[in-house]
Order: structure tokens, then sequence, then C-alpha cells
């Protein structure tokens, strides 16, 4: 069966790391591409960050491989003015992404590119379950010379539902995020989840953390945690200071998942336009989103597994990006990924 994957470069090294990514799907099964401009790239050919047509053509693909959006080129405080990152939230509403997964388990290899000591990071294998449609981000927005508001908005229905994917991925204990001592959003938020743990989930450990102790705890014990489940903009915040428990945000992969569609996979870091053009960008990232896309995805457990492997055999070899504080350039790590990958029969 031949799987069609929209692909979506985007912005900055976008494009430098989607060619990686290809390449590694090419060596793992057949795979139908179809590319679309995204973000800035869009906003420059047809003046909004993700057109009617592009959404159509992602709601009929099998799976949306997106590599990264946004540069200063686009930057504005002007809200008439279209942002790269409207796609991107457009694309989740659109596609109905309502569920971020974020793994986040340093490998032995890197242990020490982690500014974290050893100790602290040794056996650390978490997953950041991030609220995608509501919150802030979401609410409705007010602008005026002088003032400006943001509504953060949350339903039972869109707490519950993050709240059970949260439930079914933890193999012991969920750690729910919330500022229940200052938002009501948060009060809802702990009732609504203590509700369904109660329900149907009481054979897994359930605590409750205020964020900024959350965030405290992930870099002062990040074993302690298993899922981490939480609305919008805490999960954004929280899920990049997880990154550097792995010593770089050029490893961490995403998949954004929902009801029946096709999900969204992409890498958790930026354009890095400071690099773009330069050979610098590190690939990992962007394969090991192309590891979940095979198995939250397309069902392809063996080829994901496959995948993973080859990068933690790389990095075993000595592969070293500029940001895990070596001198391999893009095409290098692609190379060493596809050296090591062994496709099962």
């Amino acid at each position: 069966m031949t799987h069609r994957i929209v692909t979506l470069p985007g912005d900055g090294i976008g494009p430098e790391i989607m060619a990686p990514a290809l390449r590694v799907l090419e060596a793992v099964g057949e795979f139908e591409f179809e590319e679309h401009p995204f973000g800035g790239a869009s906003i420059d050919m047809h003046g909004t960050a993700l057109t009617d047509e592009v959404l159509d053509r992602c709601r009929n693909a099998d799976a949306v491989l997106l590599a990264a959006v946004g540069g200063p080129k686009w930057d504005s405080t002007d809200p008439a003015k279209p942002r790269p990152e409207q796609g991107l939230l457009g694309l989740r509403k659109g596609l109905g992404l309502y569920a971020n997964l974020r793994p986040v388990k340093p490998l032995p290899a890197l242990y020490d590119a982690s500014p974290l000591k050893r100790e602290r990071i040794v056996g650390t294998d978490l997953l950041v379950v991030r609220e995608l449609t509501g919150g802030i981000y979401f609410g409705e927005k007010t602008r005026t010379a002088d003032a400006a508001s943001d509504v953060c908005a949350y339903t039972r229905m869109e707490i519950e539902r993050i709240a059970r994917t949260a439930f079914q991925a933890a193999r012991a204990k969920v750690t729910s995020v919330d500022k229940a001592n200052v938002l009501e959003t948060s009060r809802l938020w702990r009732e609504v989840v203590s509700a369904l743990h109660a329900r149907e989930f009481p054979h897994i450990a359930l605590e409750h953390v205020l964020v900024d102790n959350a965030a405290m705890q992930l870099l002062a014990a990040p074993r302690h945690f298993d899922v981490i489940l939480t609305e919008n903009m805490f999960g954004d915040i929280l899920s990049d200071e997880a990154a550097m428990i792995t010593g770089s945000i050029g490893l961490l992969p995403s998949a954004s998942l929902g009801g029946d569609g096709p999900g969204l996979f992409e890498p958790v870091h930026g354009s890095a336009p400071d690099i773009a053009g330069t050979g610098a960008a590190n690939p990992l990232a962007m394969v090991l989103s192309v590891a979940m896309m095979l198995r939250h995805g397309l069902g392809l457990p063996d080829e994901a597994g496959a995948v993973e492997s080859a990068v933690e055999r790389a990095l075993d070899g000595g592969l070293r990006t500029p940001d895990l504080g070596g001198s391999d350039d893009t095409s290098k790590a692609t190379r060493a990924v596809l050296d090591n990958l062994f496709v099962p029969l």
C-alpha cells in the first residue's frame, strides 16, 4: 500500500531538513509525496499562511509532515498582517488536531550534551501531552492603541478528551499541570481531570502540580514524570524546556493527533533562520518526527522502530551536529542515519 503524505517544508531550515526526512521514508517503504507552500512561504505566494486549497489537500492525505515556519521577515506587531504561525494554528484547528504528543527521552550517547548533570537525567522517559485547540491561543482577542486582551477559555469536552489521551498513554502516572490557585480555567481543568480519573482510569496514579512547580521539577527531577498533561500555552512552554534534558531542541519530534483524519508530524524546534543555508541544521528531530508519523499516523511500528534505532546508532557512532557540540553538517547527519538504517522485511 502506498501512503500519500502532504509535505510542508515551510521556512528557514525547513526545506533543508525536509529533504533528509523524505530520503529516510523512501528507504523504508513506498510513499507518494505532495509538497505545498506553508507559513511564510505561503504568505509570500498567496498572502496567507494557509490557503483553503492546501488545507483541503491535507485533509485528504494519510498524514501531514511539516518542517518549520516563521522568521524575522514576517515578524510584525500589526494585528492586520498575516503571520506564519497563523498557518500552524489554522492547520491544527482545520484538521481537528487536539492532542500534541512530545516524547522526551535522552539517549545515553548524549547524556553529557545536556546542561543538566548526568545523574539527573539518566532514566528519564516522559511524554508531554499538550492540548492544542483551546486556551489563550484561540480565545477572543482585542487590541486598541493602549490595551490588549487574549481570552483563555476551555470547555469540559476539550479537557476531558485530552485528559483521556494522557491516561491512555500513561504507564503508571499522569501529572496534570495547571494554575488552579489563580485561574478559573485551571480549576475547571482540575475538576474534569479528577472526575475522569476516578471514573475511567483509577489504576493510573494522578497528581496535580502547579505550572511553576512543574517547570522547576522538570529540571530538578525529570525522572519523576511519566506523562505530563497540560493545556495549550503551558504545554508549549514546558515541552521546550524539557528539550534541554536531551541536550538540544534539535532532537525532539512531535505528533499532533485528533479524530479520524490525518495527523500532523513536526519537529519541536523552529525555523532557525540564523543558520538557514549554512548546512548546519540538525535533521534528527525531523527524522524522529518521521518515526512518529510511521507509528502513530500510518500504523507502521516496525518501520518506526528501524528509524529510531538508526538515529540512536548514528549518535552512538559519534555523530554530532553543531547544536550538540560537534561539526557534522546536515548532509553528514543524513548519511549517518541512512547508513545505520536496517529496514524490516
